[in-house]
């Protein structure tokens, strides 16, 4: 069974995505950008967007019943390769028990220009 998970705390402004799906046991989130609850881009450096893709990560994972611990993969969408420390930096903040996998790609642009990073997760739902 598919369920669509509803989060109130990040916006999602195109509606043509679901923020997180919820199949098998597993919680499949879609690309977090760094944009506030309105829609907003929250700075133009990669500590500042980070910080807040990690937040609507958090946002994404609490309102499925989870926490940075259950996830098991990202995929991370870096701009310019440069910030990689920057990035790593704020994810240490929120990724405080093990380290999940991971894949990083260095992108030429995101869907938007101003965005520095985008992260995607799947985590593993609670028993």
């Amino acid at each position: 069974m598919i369920e669509r998970v509803l989060v109130d705390a990040t916006a999602d402004t195109s509606g043509l995505y679901s923020q997180a799906i919820k199949s098998n046991g597993l919680l499949f989130i879609s690309g977090q950008v760094g944009i506030d609850k309105n829609g907003e881009l929250v700075g133009h450096d990669i500590a500042t967007q980070t910080d807040q893709v990690m937040k609507n990560l958090k946002a994404t994972l609490k309102a499925a019943g989870c926490t940075f611990d259950d996830v098991i993969k990202i995929s991370v969408f870096l701009v310019n390769l440069d910030d990689r420390p920057k990035f790593h930096e704020v994810r240490r903040r929120y990724f405080t028990g093990g380290q999940p996998a991971s894949t990083l790609l260095v992108v030429k642009s995101l869907a938007n220009k101003d965005y520095l990073v985008e992260v995607e997760a799947v985590a593993e739902l609670p028993h």
